[in-house]
């Protein structure tokens, strides 16, 4: 029987306020909740056969449209490219960032691990697609693995919570083949 899992991140009620305006995609009680509020093309992946078997046995009478995927967000190749129009990051990057090492001095290993899955993401966004990043990643530590220029998106920071803080970082996909701006409020 699939076991329950302890979401430490901020639930759909805590984030929805200000994410309302933009979603479609991931994480599974993220997921449950958003099925939930009417997004039914969900797709979620993990690198885990375990977990994602897990999660498609808990959902297949409560949520069977939504989708469940075993791949690694550093090599997406079953997804084709400009195919979403969000992908939702909740914790995953951060669970690539604690890997190992000192986050003032990145490890020069996570940060291509970091630019591989941010490459993946960019790839499959369709064009103003948005790519969302829930976090406890401060931002002068995440910038600078989020704004490169082959990203092409612009980036947003939004800050959640009153004592212990979580960022949302929305990056928005350019519409055009000319670069985004990297950063605005």
């Amino acid at each position: 029987e699939p076991s329950d899992l302890y979401d430490w991140f901020k639930g759909w009620e805590d984030l929805k306020p200000a994410l309302v305006d933009q979603l479609h995609s991931n994480p599974p009680e993220l997921s449950e909740d958003m099925y939930n509020d009417g997004y039914k093309n969900i797709v979620n992946n993990d690198f885990s056969e375990i977990v994602i078997e897990n999660m498609k046995q808990k959902y297949k009478e409560t949520a069977p449209d939504m989708d469940w995927l075993v791949m690694d967000v550093m090599d997406m190749k079953e997804l084709p490219d400009a195919s979403f129009d969000v992908a939702i990051d909740k914790g995953t990057m951060d669970a690539i960032m604690c890997e190992k090492g000192d986050s003032w001095e990145l490890d020069p290993k996570i940060a291509e691990r970091c630019h591989l899955m941010c490459a993946e993401v960019a790839r499959i966004l369709k064009p103003g697609g948005k790519y969302i990043q829930i976090t406890f990643g401060q931002p002068h530590f995440r910038k600078r693995v989020l704004v490169k220029p082959e990203y092409n998106w612009e980036l947003q920071t939004r800050t959640v919570g009153e004592f212990f803080h979580y960022f949302i970082y929305i990056m928005t996909k350019a519409t055009t083949s000319e670069p985004a701006t990297t950063e605005s409020s």
